[in-house]
């Protein structure tokens, strides 16, 4: 089968679309990837690549063609929303022409925020009289409304058109967490939806075997361990609130490892508060990430106090239970359901740093053969629900079910 690949995001940058994609070369699929220039999250653009021109380049067998981006830039809004609309533009002119002379039976958007990036692949579509299947892993407008990037009651109406035509112009709508389904039904009118969540890559099982860096909070104490964006919408606000809270308790350590607009303002908070028992040691290498986590006593998922978060599953939800250690989720919803329903851990409502202190006080007191059992009950979930291997057969057989190829065959 040949299947293009739209993600604004790719490798270099860290994202579910590079295993999906590697994994589909290994099942012999061949796979072509239009993509932007790499600049997330430090918003600038990678070493080895510029701004300008378009760049053809082979990645795990995948033909990849990179079309000119703005960088997303650091805390603006408008820079932001021009990186947005010039891979729109650039995806649409550049990839047309770049692809000009490429059959494909499937394109398969990879669609976190912005969902936006799906209006080249549509025209594509359109162009090569082939199939659509959108990935979705956002709501837009919702999130653009409770991440605070836009208020205006027009701008988020005129957005909700825009989704509601890529919607209807997708052949196939897959969404990361059952609760997107309701959503994305009121826009999407008669087209077909399936729930498909998100996986891990199978390090986060078993460990690379590579140097690790030194993080001096990992040694020994109970470590609470943070992995991920520290932005707007992680809420992480509860985690100085916990930290503040448990200062007394030398053994307990919190951890947060990652980057992000609300980084600094931590870093802030620690001086301020005296935080001697939060660490912000930044980010790391990703193949380093599951040794790491392997090494915490707990790991710790936030989200904000928002509807559209609640319906949302984080895609480190399934690298914890992967992962085999204790979860702490501090949200709302489908991710606190989904934690819940594997007893993978402790879950409690969004934003409030009290009820997370007084569960990583319980998760302190339980046996280490209790939290044993509360991370391969975890371990166990992900296998049943989550293995990456089982999913990318099942993303192959939508491709098959929807492409010209099944209708022929």
């Amino acid at each position: 089968m040949r299947i293009l690949v739209v993600s604004q995001y790719f490798w270099p940058e860290s994202f579910r679309i590079n295993d999906v994609v590697q994994t589909l070369v290994e099942k012999g699929e061949t796979v072509d990837v239009l993509t932007g220039k790499p600049n997330y999250p430090e918003g600038v653009i990678h070493e080895g690549y510029g701004i300008i021109g378009c760049q053809t380049e082979q990645w795990a067998g995948a033909n990849v063609q990179r079309v000119p981006l703005v960088p997303r830039g650091k805390n603006s809004v408008l820079q932001l929303a021009v990186n947005y609309l010039s891979f729109i533009l650039c995806g649409t002119v550049f990839g047309a022409w770049r692809l000009r002379k490429r059959k494909y039976d499937v394109i398969f958007v990879y669609a976190p925020s912005p969902i936006l990036q799906a209006i080249p692949a549509i025209f594509l579509g359109w162009l090569k009289r082939c199939p659509v299947v959108l990935w979705v892993q956002d709501l837009w407008p919702e999130s653009l409304e409770a991440t605070g990037y836009v208020r205006n009651r027009w701008l988020l109406r005129g957005v909700e058109y825009v989704v509601r035509f890529i919607y209807r112009h997708s052949d196939l709508i897959l969404v990361q967490s059952r609760s997107f389904e309701s959503q994305v039904r009121r826009l999407a009118s008669d087209r077909p939806i399936r729930y498909y969540p998100n996986s891990v890559e199978a390090m986060f099982c078993n460990p690379p075997d590579v140097p690790l860096p030194g993080v001096a909070a990992l040694e020994d104490g109970f470590s609470v361990v943070f992995a991920g964006n520290i932005g707007t919408a992680q809420a992480v606000e509860v985690i100085v609130e916990a930290a503040t809270l448990l200062k007394a308790r030398a053994d307990i350590r919190f951890v947060v490892l990652g980057q992000g607009s609300r980084w600094q303002w931590m870093c802030d908070q620690v001086k301020a508060r005296g935080l001697s028992n939060l660490h912000l040691p930044g980010r790391f290498p990703v193949e380093t990430m599951p040794g790491i986590m392997a090494k915490a006593s707990a790991l710790l998922v936030t989200l904000a106090d928002q509807p559209i978060f609640a319906a949302t599953v984080p895609n480190k939800i399934q690298a914890y239970m992967a992962a085999a250690r204790p979860i702490l989720a501090c949200l709302n919803g489908e991710g606190a359901r989904l934690v819940k329903e594997a007893d993978a851990g402790l879950a409690v409502p969004a934003e409030d740093g009290k009820a997370l202190a007084e569960a990583i006080l319980q998760l302190v007191a339980m046996s280490p053969e209790d939290r044993e059992r509360l991370g391969s009950n975890g371990r166990r979930y992900y296998q049943e629900h989550f293995d990456h291997d089982s999913l990318v057969d099942q993303l192959i057989g939508y491709f098959y079910e929807i492409s010209p190829l099944s209708r022929n065959s």
